[in-house]
């Protein structure tokens, strides 16, 4: 049974891939999570609260705080994971691409983040990481990525920001900006060409990710930082 003096995450992206590891590793740190994504299905682990719903609806992001909060109390650190990628060429993207891509990786964030960011500061404190990309410091020629850039760029901006902004009050703004993950999205013969956009010349996995939000987790005097997991993505290729 979980803990309800327990500390409480909140993950967006929940479902598959990084988000699923993501609660799975709040849940071995003994914290109770509130998991979303627009599938989610209820989970039999009873310190994991699911909370299906679009997170580029703006009431959904309230809901999910609001629900947490019904259910165990506290909000303690959200997890903005998240997000939505579309590689085109900068001419082709459409009115559809735009709104998808801002929906998710900017709409999305604002409407949870503010909530959860309001019950954090009654609580007297909490913490924000975000999920970006290290595409926004490296421009890479055979990926093209500019919506991407545009949005989680100002994600990484306003992770600054906010960091700044909270600073006196407990609150702490971080973001995780990975290369490229292995996770089922990405199908196996496309594998080669992914491995090669890494100076390390291999993709990251899953656990890398989750690794470095245990350790914003754990760091206290780390507030407004981008953490580049990214195989030396964002150093130069």
């Amino acid at each position: 049974m979980t803990n309800n003096n327990s500390k409480v995450a909140v993950v967006t992206g929940a479902s598959q891939g990084i988000g699923a590891a993501t609660v799975a590793a709040y849940r071995k740190l003994g914290w109770s999570v509130v998991a979303n994504s627009r599938g989610i299905t209820p989970s039999d682990d009873p310190g994991v609260l699911a909370v299906a719903g679009d997170i580029a609806d703006p009431e959904v992001g309230p809901r999910v705080i609001e629900a947490g909060l019904r259910e165990f109390g506290r909000i303690d650190t959200l997890v903005n994971n998240a997000g939505i990628f579309i590689a085109k060429p900068f001419t082709e993207y459409t009115a559809a691409d735009f709104d998808a891509v801002t929906g998710i990786n900017l709409r999305g964030f604002v409407a949870i983040t503010q909530p959860a960011v309001a019950a954090m500061l009654e609580q007297g404190g909490g913490h924000v990481v975000t999920i970006t990309t290290s595409l926004t410091d490296q421009a890479n020629s055979s990926l093209a990525s500019a919506l991407a850039s545009l949005t989680k760029g100002g994600l990484n901006s306003a992770t600054k920001a906010l960091a700044i902004e909270y600073a006196t009050r407990g609150v702490r703004f971080n973001a995780v900006s990975p290369g490229i993950i292995s996770t089922p999205m990405h199908p196996a013969e496309t594998h080669d060409f992914l491995k090669a956009l890494h100076p390390v010349g291999r993709m990251g996995a899953v656990s890398d990710i989750t690794d470095a939000i245990v350790f914003l987790e754990n760091a206290p005097f780390v507030t407004g930082e981008i953490l580049h997991v990214d195989g030396g993505q964002s150093a130069g290729h």
